[in-house]
């Protein structure tokens, strides 16, 4: 499902399980929380480039989104509600990308040139294909963290979660001139960088996940036997989208578009992880009245 999607009513749904939680249902908490949690996740995930601070500031997101709950006024959509939770708390996090990540595209450009391009046969290639498409997710999750943290939000989004100026508005708390606006400038500044660099979106330019997959290896910045990015169990944002997405983006842009989209998306998590702690909590089962 695209939980953004206006063809997707998750509203009513939603209102019923949290009338169930108020009314202290801890069954319909947990539902409540499933139902959201991917889409929080995979924003933060992509929005640090790293796993643990994703997993951290998705717990004390829905943390906040639980503690909050009965301030929940249905006055916008749980969705819209929720996500604004998210965006701030994301917003003000102090969390840092990982030192393998470039803090700017002028930093990452020069990284990738001086990344010699080492030529692969093609069997090499097709034996070395998940690590390939590896190199390629972790360049692609680096460009994202070179635009500003606001820019990041956005075009995470609008572009990859493809929510329309509308909901993208609501949740940014911000007029839709105005988010138009904020989402062309970081598809501009990811477009000018990856047309003069990627040579996935222009041909003419030298740079190939293949060619730049020895380097990344035998330098550590890529584990070819523990995968970050590249595993069986994850989807990718092409596969939880709707096809109708409103993408509001020109020809030139849309390969790009569907390059990120292509990144990973986690779909499932372990039973044991921290909601499941929330839930066992007598604390949190006292103040939500659960049973």
């Amino acid at each position: 499902m695209n939980i953004f999607n206006k063809t997707y009513h998750t509203d009513q749904t939603d209102k019923k399980l949290i009338q169930q939680i108020l009314d202290g249902k801890k069954t319909a908490l947990t539902q409540l929380i499933e139902r959201h949690q991917p889409f929080i996740y995979n924003l933060a995930w992509k929005l640090t480039g790293n796993i643990s601070d994703a997993e951290d500031l998705t717990q004390e997101t829905l943390i906040k989104i639980i503690s909050n709950l009965s301030t929940f006024k249905q006055e916008s959509s749980f969705t819209t509600w929720a996500y604004r939770i998210a965006k701030n708390h994301f917003l003000n996090s102090q969390s840092q990308p990982s030192h393998i990540f470039a803090s700017n595209f002028e930093e990452l450009g020069m990284r990738l040139d001086s990344a010699p391009n080492i030529d692969l046969t093609d069997d090499e290639i097709l034996e070395k294909a998940e690590t390939v498409r590896e190199v390629r997710l972790q360049c692609l999750s680096g460009m994202l963290l070179c635009l500003t943290k606001e820019q990041r939000m956005i075009y995470i989004i609008g572009e990859i979660f493809a929510a329309d100026h509308n909901i993208g508005s609501e949740i940014m708390e911000i007029t839709k001139d105005n988010y138009r606006m904020k989402l062309s400038k970081a598809r501009k500044d990811l477009y000018n960088f990856m047309q003069n660099k990627c040579g996935l979106v222009n041909k003419a330019n030298p740079c190939r996940c293949h060619k730049k997959v020895t380097f990344a290896t035998e330098n550590g910045m890529v584990d070819a036997k523990n995968l970050l990015f590249n595993r069986t169990e994850y989807s990718t944002f092409k596969e939880q989208l709707e096809p109708d997405a409103d993408f509001l983006v020109d020809d030139s842009e849309l390969k790009i578009a569907e390059l990120h989209q292509d990144h990973s998306f986690k779909t499932t998590f372990d039973k044991k992880n921290f909601l499941v702690k929330i839930l066992e909590d007598a604390n949190w089962q006292s103040r939500l009245n659960l049973n």
